[in-house]
């Protein structure tokens, strides 16, 4: 089968040179059975790239499955994976097939690999090594028939150097590593997507089609794209609804599009910024809110660096807090035997520390408590607690949002 005939087959859009070298290697690997790691950034499509590695080998007619490992509870991800006997803890009552039972001779799909635990990721190598498996509170070892196709929007290799991911998974998964490109590697195909998507949409909402000129055209073609292709659709789908004259120009197409430069500097934000720590997925930025999500938390934790930063310079420059309970906001001095009694503290600027920092500590914490709590649960709501949407809404893992639900006793 031909590249074109298998991007007709699965709705693939573009002709950038990137994109077709992706799939040729995916068609060249399909007829084995060798692992797979698809690497790319998020929302550029790496699911359909297994669906055609599927597709296109001989296990074609026996089971496929995507399983998304940051959806999936730490403490459960194994009897997900591996299955489970009565009993081998609480709330198993019966006996369970895991997916490696269940769709042997077919193929696994495992999307953000980067978030599996440490343990389970040990039972994984185990399987892709002997194609062997043993379910939670047993000891019986069963056998298995599964390929493995694993996905990631991380840079796993440095996982592994920090010791979150096994560096003897990381080379027995990526025996074959597929690199998705991103839409900004692809800019040539922007129009064509657009105008794919556009078309979808006026069918789907019984309207006219919108149409670009060259300016609004150039527009689509320079963003950045931090969300990729799902960006982009969302921004399709936008114009099409929301658009009364569907011809657009550039000024229309401004107000759809986010500040350019914000999403350039938010798409190479830090992990460690982007919320839920290692548990994250690779965020899409695509609106100011998220803006203001991420940073919200992120400035309470420089507000506390800073105000201990003020204590350890004043307390070494011989000055100290005094007690809350005197309500004196202002730091007082500290007499040593190097300092004499009279010295003058008026020479310089006075340094100023609340007093009642710990108070005002706690009342912030529940503060942002209150605000987290506020948007998971809108976000819930606004996707009718679907927590795949709800995260991606969120800018957050599915396993971060499972944390929270728990944590903030949100009802569903």
């Amino acid at each position: 089968m031909d590249i074109q005939s298998i991007k007709n087959r699965f709705g693939i859009i573009g002709n950038s040179p990137a994109l077709n070298h992706a799939l040729n290697t995916a068609v060249q690997v399909a007829n084995t059975d060798l692992s797979v790691l698809i690497v790319g950034e998020s929302g550029v499509g790496k699911e359909v790239f297994s669906m055609i590695i599927h597709a296109l080998s001989p296990r074609k007619h026996n089971p496929f499955i995507a399983v998304n490992c940051g959806a999936i509870p730490e403490g459960t991800i194994d009897s997900e994976l591996f299955g489970h006997e009565k009993g081998s803890f609480t709330g198993a009552v019966d006996s369970r097939k895991g997916y490696f039972e269940t769709v042997n001779g077919g193929t696994i799909f495992l999307d953000e690999i980067g978030e599996m635990p440490l343990g389970t990721q040990a039972r994984l190598l185990r399987v892709l090594e002997t194609g062997e498996f043993i379910r939670v509170g047993s000891s019986k070892v069963q056998k298995t028939d599964v390929r493995v196709i694993a996905a990631t929007n991380r840079d796993l290799l440095e996982y592994t150097q920090s010791g979150d991911f096994r560096q003897d998974l990381y080379y027995r998964l990526s025996t074959v590593p597929i690199r998705v490109p991103s839409l900004r590697d692809r800019k040539e195909d922007v129009p064509l997507l657009f105008r794919k998507f556009a078309a979808d949409f006026a069918e789907r909402y019984k309207t006219q089609s919108v149409q670009l000129d060259a300016a609004a055209q150039q527009m689509l073609v320079n963003y950045y794209w931090p969300g990729n292709v799902r960006e982009l659709k969302n921004i399709a789908e936008q114009i099409s609804v929301l658009s009364i004259d569907k011809a657009i120009n550039a000024e229309v197409m401004q107000r759809f599009l986010p500040n350019r430069e914000t999403s350039r500097s938010l798409a190479v934000i830090p992990s460690s910024l982007q919320g839920g720590g290692s548990s994250g997925s690779g965020t899409d930025f695509n609106t100011e809110r998220d803006i203001l999500y991420k940073l919200f938390f992120d400035l309470k934790k420089d507000m506390n660096d800073l105000k201990q930063m003020i204590f350890d310079v004043a307390h070494h420059q011989g000055y100290t807090p005094v007690d809350p309970s005197t309500n004196n906001s202002a730091l007082m001095p500290v007499y040593n035997s190097e300092q004499p009694a009279n010295t003058n503290y008026n020479q310089g600027a006075p340094i100023l520390l609340e007093s009642n920092d710990h108070h005002e500590d706690v009342e912030e914490t529940l503060l942002l408590a209150d605000r987290e709590k506020e948007f998971i649960t809108k976000a819930l709501k606004k996707h009718k607690s679907r927590r795949r949407d709800a995260a991606a809404e969120l800018g957050i893992s599915e396993r971060t949002l499972y944390r929270k639900i728990k944590e903030y006793d949100i009802e569903e």
